[in-house]
């Protein structure tokens, strides 16, 4: 998995006054969790950018006066409005403990199905993987070299070393249907994928939720706007 170093600055107060100053002077407001201790810091919206806005997962290496912790992103809020990143989750990590992350899918090779006329279908474009934070790749490669029309590949049938896959493992991840079945519109047939039903196109796993400090401080602006 790639690496990020982010320098920032350990917060000395955490009310919502000083966040609301750290926001208006261009920083982030940051909670790291899962060391002896919870850790309250900041950095300026800048350093996040190659974080935040692409599709690579980072082990990032926070940097607090010289003092380095390993992490990975946990959660991330926007501000409704304007779109700028309002707060950031992160969770350490260390060497000799697992650690549960969720990485797009890479497809690789040219599916002899799609060769035939076949339509590609992608219901899962990330995984959630757990293992030790040196043996999680930033992307999981499936190559789909061998399928052909009306065959898929499901959770269960994949594997890695050193890494645990911890979706349900009869979830389909991919498939190649006929191109009539794609012209009509028509959703894979049961035949086909037995556990399609309920399954999401596209996206289906969602990255953390809302922490309860973020809102406060949030529905603090909000009042003061």
């Amino acid at each position: 998995m790639r690496t990020l170093e982010i320098v920032a600055e350990q917060r000395k107060k955490t009310g919502k006054k000083e966040t609301r100053k750290l926001r208006n002077e261009g920083n982030v407001p940051c909670v790291m969790y899962g060391g002896e201790e919870i850790i309250h810091f900041y950095s300026h919206a800048n350093n996040f950018k190659e974080l935040v806005y692409s599709p690579i997962i980072y082990v990032v290496t926070i940097n607090l006066n010289g003092k380095k912790y390993k992490s990975v992103l946990k959660d991330i809020q926007f501000h409704p409005v304007t779109d700028d990143i309002s707060h950031i989750d992160f969770i350490q990590v260390f060497d000799d403990k697992p650690v549960t992350v969720i990485v797009p899918v890479n497809l690789t090779g040219e599916s002899v199905g799609l060769k035939a006329g076949g339509k590609l279908r992608l219901k899962r474009r990330r995984l959630t993987i757990r293992g030790p934070i040196n043996k999680l790749p930033d992307k999981l490669d499936i190559d789909i070299t061998d399928l052909d029309i009306g065959q898929t590949i499901k959770i269960h049938e994949l594997s890695y070393e050193g890494i645990e896959i911890l979706d349900p493992p009869r979830a389909m991840v991919v498939a190649v249907i006929s191109s009539r079945l794609a012209m009509k519109g028509m959703e894979i047939p049961e035949t086909v994928v037995e556990e399609a039903e309920g399954e999401v196109e596209g996206e289906e796993v969602e990255e953390g939720t809302e922490t309860t400090e973020a809102k406060e401080e949030e529905k603090e602006e909000a009042k003061g706007k």
